[in-house]
C-alpha cells in the first residue's frame, strides 16, 4: 500500500471526500423517493376524499329533488280532495 492511495486488492482506493458525496446522493435519492411515495399517497387520499364528497353531494341533491316531489305530490293529493 502506498501512502494510502492504493489499496492491494482493489486499486485506487475512494477518498473521503467521495465517500461523503456518495453518502449525500444516496440519502438524496432516498428522501426523493420517500418525497415521491408520499406524495402519491397524498395525491390519492385527496382524490378519494374529492370522490366521496361529491357522491355526497349527488345523494343530497337527489334527496331534496325526491323530498320536493313528495311535497308536490302531497299537495296535489290535497288539493284533490
Amino acid at each position: 500500500m502506498t501512502n494510502g492511495s492504493q489499496d492491494d486488492n482493489h486499486g485506487e482506493r475512494l477518498s473521503d471526500a467521495e465517500i461523503g458525496k456518495d453518502a449525500v446522493q444516496a440519502t438524496i435519492e432516498a428522501a426523493a423517493t420517500t418525497v415521491g411515495r408520499v406524495a402519491t399517497i397524498v395525491t390519492n387520499a385527496v382524490r378519494d376524499i374529492a370522490t366521496a364528497v361529491g357522491d355526497f353531494a349527488t345523494e343530497v341533491f337527489e334527496i331534496r329533488d325526491a323530498s320536493r316531489k313528495a311535497a308536490d305530490d302531497a299537495a296535489d293529493a290535497a288539493e284533490a280532495d
